[in-house]
């Protein structure tokens, strides 16, 4: 982003960052293979925007949302998206016996991209069509596994603890 510009748009900071730190010894995003498989990648970015993310936020809402708020999750929503989960990931299980990752041997921004709704989904009854798919499955627990995206989770526990606290006081 040149110094005019701002974005509140977590996909575009992400590939900011990528873009602006790629010669600094960043890491795996950055990787010469990474580098190499670009277009790999950017096919998967946008599988997760417009394919995984748009059926799981129906999910969270439904199975994660509605019960915050003391609602019942509508059975059809579910049932539609969960038909719709369990097809993508279909696809995920074999673009995964391929490689590693789904941008190639590295881990890229399209599997960063997929954490925190992994992170809601398996905490639902839809981990099952996670952990059936082998391949899926090593690839959750790899990148969720990651010493970053631990402590993101660790840092968010925190802050949900500090709000609970600060609401209970009121």
């Amino acid at each position: 982003m040149c110094s005019s510009m701002t974005s509140a748009k977590s996909r575009a900071i992400t590939m900011h960052i990528e873009y602006a730190y790629a010669d600094s010894g960043t890491g795996p995003l950055v990787s010469k293979e990474a580098k190499s498989n670009k277009a790999v990648e950017g096919v998967w970015i946008e599988v997760e925007k417009h394919q995984f993310e748009p059926i799981i936020l129906k999910l969270d809402w439904e199975l994660v949302m509605k019960p915050v708020f003391g609602m019942e999750a509508d059975a059809a929503v579910v049932e539609e998206n969960e038909r719709k989960l369990a097809a993508v990931l279909d696809v995920y299980e074999a673009r995964l016996k391929e490689s590693k990752y789904l941008g190639g041997e590295s881990f890229t921004l399209a599997d960063l991209h997929h954490l925190p709704n992994l992170h809601n989904m398996l905490g639902t009854p839809m981990k099952k069509h996670f952990e059936s798919r082998p391949h899926v499955k090593a690839w959750c627990d790899e990148i969720l596994g990651r010493p970053a995206w631990k402590k993101v989770v660790e840092m968010q526990e925190q802050e949900w603890k500090r709000l609970v606290a600060e609401m209970e006081k009121h």
